[in-house]
């Protein structure tokens, strides 16, 4: 997103090579396109989607997603080497807008172990492939890799010689994510201040993150005169990974005060954005991940939620819906206090007097002295005991799920709903137990609710491990989640859908309230 008085950065992005080289993260033809899809909607200036040469299938996807996303520049990965060049060539020779881009080692640590070539050597193969590939495409990006722990004077020579050959876009990697911020900015002024040239090409920055710098080096790398800032989604890629496309943008959103660079990312896909990169390379995101991890805009702490119920502006520097990002802002646990508890209680329509406050509120405290985070299910239950009423819409009461090797698992629950007062039995099928017991809740709800997704997550290890289940539904548009935690997982997802679906049937908060939001509004 640019802001006034911005200078505008590009956005490369290479979740799809780069970031795909991540051990275990390999991603199929489908999902490779799906994912091209969700990045140009995204607004990715340039997109790197393979390594051509290195088997037919990564060819392919190049070649499709090159026919399909127009608007952005399609990038093909090549080593200094004909074969590579040729590939990266025929796969992108479909693309609107398309570059190529060559890469060599520039330090002596490569080129001694790995290339077991003289300095002489390499700069003759760069000025030779560069020239080759300059005859096919005019835009050619040249990478002096490992440039961080390469002589500065010979990262120079090496960048001389590939602008005379004619390349427009100039990359000095941090490959090894070796370098501090003030090292990498350096080196992007006396590279752009030494080599013949460089006044007429852009230069770009691709940070790993090794020491947790990516993001930091990045920004050296524009305040130094980068105009260009190769990224993944999350950070993914080679070992610690890369730098993270969502951190970088939201930094140069939120402190464009003193960077006074913007970029064409629209922040409001970010948050989808990065869940799916983490559904389909099956890579958790962490709790703590700075904007798009789980308590990035969560609150436990009574003093933080006291503040926040008055002006979201005294904890929080961001706004999470402006970022496609569902806000539950209040974590209740044992550091809560009575005002977000009041809160809570009041988005679910109820309203506590003083005395029923403070004994759902000691009620409260044995309970959450005992495990992590209370839940909304285990807090309306709460409530309900000092209330006398029940408060959820349907009380789930039993699961039972028959499972077997070579067969549908089957699953049955029962349920108690609160407007008749009767209990009923459900069944369902599916090729999971969680599917099945689903399935079976489904069939309690006469709404028309749509699960969406379910998170898994372990709470602690050993013979009483418990699990956190936190499943996310849709109705008429709008998202709910629910949570909930067992020694047995399936139970936790149950209760976590019941809790879901009970939010759903409650409509949750007025639109009225900008804090107080349980309903989460998709953003489209």
């Amino acid at each position: 997103m640019s802001t006034n008085n911005s200078n505008m950065v590009r956005i490369f992005d290479t979740t799809l090579r780069d970031g795909e080289q991540a051990p275990g993260a390999a991603l199929t033809l489908d999902q490779k396109l799906e994912l091209a899809g969700r990045l140009a909607a995204l607004g990715v200036d340039v997109m790197e989607p393979g390594f051509p040469v290195s088997s037919p299938g990564e060819f392919e996807a190049v070649q499709r997603i090159s026919r399909m996303f127009p608007e952005v520049e399609i990038c093909g990965f090549a080593r200094a080497v004909k074969e590579d060049i040729d590939a990266a060539v025929r796969a992108t020779e479909d693309a609107a807008k398309r570059r190529i881009h060559l890469f060599i080692s520039a330090s002596d640590i490569h080129l001694q172990y790995q290339l077991r070539k003289t300095r002489e050597e390499v700069k003759q193969m760069a000025r030779e492939m560069v020239s080759y590939a300059k005859q096919f495409v005019d835009q050619i990006e040249f990478t002096a890799m490992d440039a961080t722990r390469a002589d500065a004077d010979y990262v120079i020579e090496l960048v001389e010689t590939a602008i005379q050959e004619g390349a427009t876009i100039i990359n000095l990697p941090d490959t090894v994510g070796y370098a501090l911020p003030e090292e990498y900015g350096a080196l992007f002024r006396k590279v752009r201040q030494g080599a013949r040239g460089a006044d007429q090409v852009q230069f770009s920055a691709h940070c790993h993150n090794d020491l947790g710098l990516a993001v930091a080096n990045s920004i050296a790398a524009i305040k130094a005169g980068a105009t260009q800032i190769e990224v993944t989604v999350n950070g993914v890629g080679e070992r610690t990974g890369n730098c993270a496309l969502e951190e970088l943008v939201m930094a140069l959103n939120t402190r464009n005060d003193v960077l006074r660079a913007g970029t064409q990312i629209k922040p409001e896909h970010l948050y989808e954005t990065s869940r799916m990169v983490s559904r389909m390379m099956h890579f958790p995101i962490a709790f703590n991940k700075p904007i798009v991890g789980r308590n990035a805009f969560q609150h436990e702490s009574g003093i933080h939620q006291d503040g926040l119920l008055k002006n979201r502006s005294t904890y929080e520097i961001m706004d999470p819906v402006e970022l496609g990002i569902p806000h539950h802002m209040i974590i209740l646990g044992k550091h809560s206090g009575r005002h977000a508890l009041k809160h809570r209680a009041a988005q679910y329509g109820v309203s506590l007097d003083t005395n029923q406050l403070e004994e759902v509120y000691a009620n409260f405290k044995q309970m959450a002295d005992q495990q992590k985070v209370v839940t909304d299910e285990q807090l309306l239950h709460c409530i309900g005991e000092t209330l006398n009423e029940q408060l959820e819409a349907v009380e789930l009461l039993d699961v039972q799920v028959i499972a077997g090797s070579s067969r549908s698992r089957v699953a049955s629950v029962v349920v108690k709903k609160q407007d008749t007062g009767m209990e009923h039995t459900y069944a369902g099928v599916g090729s999971g137990p969680i599917e099945a017991v689903i399935r079976a809740i489904t069939q309690s709800f006469s709404e028309p609710i749509q699960f969406e997704d379910l998170e898994l997550h372990s709470l602690s290890s050993g013979e009483n491990a418990a699990g956190e289940a936190i499943v996310t539904v849709s109705c008429n548009e709008c998202r709910y989640q629910g949570s909930a935690m067992h020694q047995d997982i399936v139970m936790a997802a149950a209760q976590a859908y019941v809790a879901a679906c009970n939010q759903a049937v409650r409509g949750q908060v007025a639109e009225s309230d900008p804090i107080a939001e349980s309903r989460i509004v998709e953003v489209s």
